[in-house]
């Protein structure tokens, strides 16, 4: 199991609605021709289109890297709690 001190940074990179990369994913949890469904750091993250592909998944570093094109990126889920308490995050 991953430690939380180890996240790795989510970033996501497209090129013309036909390719890209996503960085920071945790888990694949579905794909298919139209629709793609990631955990990251960032929370659950949906991707649909047409024709999707996974090129490249290397979920150890993290990575995954898709073609085919792209109608809609949609987070849903929480992202990463600040730490702190909430009686301090007020009162900055």
């Amino acid at each position: 199991m991953e430690e939380k001190g180890s996240r790795k940074p989510h970033s996501i990179e497209w090129k013309d609605r036909k390719q890209g990369s996503i960085t920071g994913v945790t888990d694949v949890l579905s794909f298919d021709e139209t629709a793609v469904v990631l955990e990251t750091e960032q929370g659950m993250l949906t991707l649909k289109g047409k024709n999707l592909h996974v090129g490249r998944l290397l979920l150890e570093q993290g990575e995954v890297e898709l073609e085919g094109l792209i109608e809609s990126i949609v987070y849903s889920g929480s992202h990463p709690v600040k730490k702190g308490s909430l009686v301090k995050r007020m009162f900055r």
